[in-house]
């Protein structure tokens, strides 16, 4: 229950920033721009670790485990393994939608005439910031993207052994029972 907790926690939390973002400041072609990639970002995001953590629940493992990660890309192997690597890609990630709504604040006010030094001094600040956060963002879409498709293939497997564990559980029931009818008619 715990990592279904911290999984709907942290998917609500992206939501929630990239929503803000989407809805923070004029309608404009490159917002509507932005709006379209703040959706697929959202989808991505929740698509992905909805699959990983269905994946990894069907085989009766925690999503971060080693045990559930294992056959998966090795970037998403790597991701779960290394505990400095993920949080950097996930407050990377997090900081830099927090970092991109301080700064679309921070320009409006510098087009609304306010040209405070501070303000100015304030926006180098943030764009640093980001600076450092974008690329924990970038990678941390990359990840996504991997894990998606090594959870997707991982349920697809899973299914397909299922079906045919069950199509030979059935070949074996008709097997022993035409034997059976076999053997009844050979008395």
């Amino acid at each position: 229950f715990g990592g279904l907790l911290d999984m709907i926690t942290d998917r609500c939390s992206t939501l929630g920033l990239l929503y803000v973002l989407g809805n923070n400041t004029t309608s404009t072609t490159t917002t509507k721009a932005f709006r379209i990639l703040y959706l697929a970002l959202i989808l991505l995001d929740i698509s992905s670790h909805w699959c990983q953590m269905y994946s990894t629940t069907s085989l009766g493992s925690h999503h971060k485990s080693a045990e559930s990660n294992q056959g998966r890309n090795i970037l998403v192997r790597w991701y779960y393994q290394h505990y400095y690597f993920f949080g950097y890609l996930c407050t990377g990630a997090e900081f830099t939608y927090v970092f991109m709504y301080i700064r679309s604040n921070l320009l409006l006010l510098r087009n609304d005439d306010n040209d405070d030094d501070n303000n100015n001094v304030l926006l180098q600040v943030v764009e640093f910031l980001l600076l450092i956060c974008l690329p924990g963002w970038f990678m941390k879409q990359i990840i996504n993207v991997f894990q998606l498709t090594s959870a997707c293939y991982a349920v697809a497997q899973y299914d397909a052994d299922q079906r045919n564990r069950t199509a030979a559980n059935k070949e074996e029931k008709e097997e022993e029972k035409d034997a059976t009818s076999t053997s009844k008619k050979s008395k």
